[in-house]
């Protein structure tokens, strides 16, 4: 749960959507529903747990700029316990109990870490390589897991669903997010042996200690390997792990101080970069509109690009530019005309427009819209960082707020 308030970033613009989105429009009587929905085609049993929460929100007159951006994440915070509970139970019913510790420690550390290396597996074709990808450095620890625990069932399951999405056109590495947590509970289950390797060999005195000394360092090494290979991209990505309690207690306290340390500094350090910009500019709007600073909003950025009217929760017009399928082949989108050429699109789209009060858009395009946004009298009035690196199009650093300079 505090994790959910701390993180300030975004992975997927499906999470609002297809979700927030939805949900919004059930009890406030507006929000976008993108031509998916309008054609039928998902179903509203997720969106409706969301569309309870803003309902209650609203009639305890909590529904805020605040509350209605962190509300969500809380409630989708108790879900995800839910979820690492049952793999703990899952654990302790194959294996045992101590597994079941370092599979919990694994999934809540590893299990993050894939949002950061989840966007790089695009560059795959195949979901196998896709999903080594979001498994990272934790993949030699799932191998031996499964391996070491001969539990061959479940490298079938891995197999069947790795092998049929992968024949599908469309992939994305989403579509196998579900036997993450088993592939990282089978990482536990390599680290759970080395913190505490089966001896047989108990007639040899002395054996003992030298044993929980080797072991001692190798422990120490897998979790100075995995910290140094995934803190980077948690530092960039917004990611929060956790771990729990051990069994040698003594000697493990330095492992388990190294681990609190290492990521309450997350927390409070990397929670704040990385694809934010859209995030801050809806917020910085919805106070804005709360104020009566906004009469409406024109987003000349690739479509679904930011949050919309489930973060502004005002009922202002706003236009961003269309992306959904054409009936005629090979026909490009509003959006892909306007990365084309988003001055010439822009001249052209200002033709028939109701004029704005706010246009929003990255700088990548900004520097290409510097004389049509002169020409219409827009001037900036708030800038926001986004981003250090491009992820699926050009750097986009920061987004960019003009307004009419009446404003």
């Amino acid at each position: 749960m505090a994790n959910s308030l701390l993180v300030q970033t975004y992975f997927n613009p499906d999470e609002y959507w297809q979700t927030l989105e939805v949900a919004h429009r059930i009890p406030f009587g507006y929000g976008h529903l993108t031509w998916e929905w309008k054609k039928g085609l998902r179903s509203y049993l997720h969106p409706l747990l969301f569309a309870l929460l803003y309902k209650v929100l609203a009639l305890l007159h909590l529904d805020s700029p605040w509350f209605m951006m962190k509300a969500p994440c809380l409630l989708q915070s108790i879900l995800s316990a839910v979820g690492d509970l049952y793999l703990y139970k899952l654990s302790q019913v194959l294996f045992d109990e101590f597994v079941a510790q370092w599979a919990t420690k694994v999934h809540f550390f590893g299990g993050d870490s894939y949002w950061g290396l989840g966007a790089l597996s695009y560059v795959f074709i195949g979901s196998f390589d896709g999903f080594s990808v979001m498994l990272f450095t934790f993949l030699p620890f799932s191998i031996a897991g499964i391996i070491l625990s001969k539990r061959w069932k479940l490298l079938g399951l891995f197999v069947w669903v790795l092998g049929l999405y992968s024949v599908l056109g469309h992939k994305e590495f989403r579509f196998v997010l579900p036997v993450l947590p088993v592939a990282l509970m089978f990482s536990g289950y390599s680290l759970a042996k080395i913190r505490r390797p089966d001896s047989s060999d108990g007639g040899r005195k002395g054996s003992a200690k030298n044993i929980q000394t080797k072991c001692s360092s190798k422990m120490q090494l897998a979790i100075f390997f995995l910290l140094a290979t995934n803190l980077p991209m948690a530092f960039y990505m917004s990611l929060v792990h956790q771990i729990m309690q051990s069994h040698y207690r003594e000697k493990f306290i330095t492992e388990k101080s190294v681990f609190f340390v290492s990521l309450f500094w997350l927390i409070l350090t990397f929670e704040y970069t990385g694809q934010r910009g859209t995030e801050d500019v809806m917020n910085y709007l919805s106070n804005e509109a709360l104020n009566g600073r906004v009469g409406s909003i024109l987003f000349l950025t690739p479509c679904h690009a930011t949050p919309y009217y489930s973060t502004l929760h005002h009922n202002l017009p706003m236009h961003f530019l269309d992306c959904s399928p054409s009936e005629e082949k090979g026909m490009p989108d509003e959006s892909d005309r306007f990365m084309m050429d988003p001055a010439g699109f822009a001249s052209e789209f200002a033709k028939n427009w109701t004029l704005p009060s706010h246009i929003v858009l990255f700088d990548s395009e900004e520097k290409l819209l510097k004389d049509f946004l002169g020409l219409h009298s827009f001037q900036e009035i708030r800038r926001f960082f986004h981003a250090h690196f491009k992820v699926d199009r050009d750097l986009q650093a920061s987004v960019v707020v003009y307004a009419l300079k009446s404003q």
